[in-house]
C-alpha cells in the first residue's frame, strides 16, 4: 500500500470513530428515547443507554450516548449545561473503565466463630481464668473431691 492511500485510509476512518459521551445529571423521569432526541438535533445517534440501579431499576441519573467523533464534540459543545427534564445536563467525552483485580464473590470460609475461634474457655491458655488447666480449689483445700 502506497504512503499516500494509507494517510488517506486513516485520515478517513478516523473520522468515523465512534465516540461514547457521558451524560450526567439527569433527572430520574428522562427516558433514552427523550436522550436520543435530544441528541439527534446535532448528529446521528448510535446509541443510547441510561444506566440503572440493579436493585430498583431506577435511573442512576446518567448515561452514554453514542455517536461519530464530529458529531460527538459538536454535541458536547452544543449540550453541555443544557436543559432536560429541569436539570442542567453535564456533558462529556467518556473515559474507558480502569482495570480491576477480579472480585473475590461468594463465601469464604473464616476461622472462629463467635468466640474467636477458641473453644476450651475463652481466654487465650483454655481452662480457668489463671491460665490452669487442672481444678484447682482457690482456697488451697483439699482437692480429691474434684
Amino acid at each position: 500500500m502506497s504512503l499516500v492511500f494509507r494517510r488517506l485510509f486513516q485520515t478517513s476512518t478516523a473520522a468515523f470513530e465512534k465516540k461514547n459521551i457521558f451524560v450526567g445529571n439527569l433527572a430520574w423521569s428522562v427516558k433514552e428515547s427523550d436522550l436520543s432526541t435530544l441528541f439527534s438535533q446535532v448528529g446521528k445517534v448510535d446509541s443510547v443507554r441510561i444506566i440503572t440501579d440493579r436493585e430498583s431499576g431506577r435511573s442512576r441519573g446518567f448515561g452514554f450516548v453514542e455517536m461519530e467523533e464530529a458529531d460527538a464534540h459538536a454535541a458536547i459543545e452544543k449540550l453541555n449545561g443544557a436543559d432536560l427534564g429541569g436539570r442542567e445536563l453535564r456533558a462529556n467525552l467518556a473515559e474507558p473503565k480502569e482495570d480491576r483485580p477480579p472480585r473475590q464473590g461468594g463465601f469464604q470460609q473464616r476461622p472462629g466463630g463467635f468466640r474467636g475461634g477458641n473453644r476450651d474457655g475463652g481466654n487465650r491458655e483454655g481452662g480457668n481464668r489463671d491460665g490452669n488447666r487442672s481444678f484447682e480449689r482457690r482456697d488451697g483445700g483439699n482437692n480429691d473431691r474434684y
